[in-house]
């Protein structure tokens, strides 16, 4: 039994400690074999835990799942104690340093106008900061491990900032025909289809830049709709007495159109 007070309400600092213990040498074995790679897509999954809550608008699944990424920054925090690299006070004093230094019209003399005008500088004081001396090195901060979708929305939109982007949507709309057009000969044998894809991808999603519509929240919902479609195919089919693998394609599609229907 460690040395631990048990308590109605916990605060930060007995999340600290009880990390501490989970990693120390008598602690839990699980805990002490984790890497920053082991629980690297730990991290991942419980962010998207947190925009689900959101989504929701369950506070109480909010606070949970808050509780659940911030657990992540704790754990990959200690393992860099242990090794002497830093510690909590050392993340906390980064991110304050970033904010005061970011918002020199909060914690400055610098006078703004709007709230563009506060993303401008904001941008420009990253790009000091960084040492982001050329157009091409902003693009390459971009974080690789984002969803493509994600990560093509934030190039476009670093590349309009230096006049790179078409002047309407009819333009980006255009290249979307243009690029289904190289898949569909890349399909005939002319053309790499995975090259040909990423194209089309890439171009529906500055498509939707330039209609203001959130790509990766589109892409969210299409897949809901279609497990919602999904599901009522196969209530028909149950209500038939069959399942969907009996069914031929021709049936599923007469249940899928129903189910548009339906909606």
């Amino acid at each position: 039994m460690v040395d631990f007070e048990r308590k109605e309400k916990y605060n930060f600092n007995d999340l600290l400690r009880i990390m501490e213990i989970l990693r120390a040498p008598d602690g839990c074995m699980w805990d002490r074999e984790q890497d920053h790679q082991s629980i690297r897509r730990n991290f991942i999954e419980e962010t998207y835990e947190v925009c689900e809550a959101i989504d929701e608008q369950d506070t109480e699944h909010l606070k949970e799942e808050l509780g659940d990424v911030l657990l992540q920054v704790v754990f990959h925090t200690q393992m860099e104690k242990e090794k002497g690299v830093f510690d909590i006070e050392d993340v906390a004093d980064g991110i304050c340093k970033k904010l005061i230094y970011r918002h020199p019209h909060i914690f400055g003399s610098v006078e703004v106008g709007s709230s563009e005008e506060i993303l401008r500088n904001w941008d420009e004081l990253k790009r000091r900061e960084k040492h982001q001396e050329t157009d091409t090195s902003a693009l390459e901060s971009v974080a690789k491990s984002l969803p493509g979708l994600i990560r093509a929305e934030k190039l476009q939109k670093k590349a309009a900032k230096v006049g790179f982007d078409w002047d309407g949507p009819q333009g980006a709309l255009d290249k979307v025909a243009e690029e289904l057009d190289e898949v569909k000969r890349a399909c005939a044998g002319d053309g790499d289809a995975e090259e040909e894809i990423g194209d089309l991808l890439f171009a529906a999603v500055n498509a939707a830049r330039h209609l203001k519509v959130d790509p990766e929240r589109a892409m969210e919902k299409t897949c809901n709709k279609f497990i919602r479609r999904f599901a009522d195919m196969e209530r028909q089919a149950r209500e038939q007495n069959k399942v969907l693998s009996d069914l031929s394609l021709a049936e599923m599609d007469a249940l899928w159109d129903k189910a548009k229907e339906n909606e």
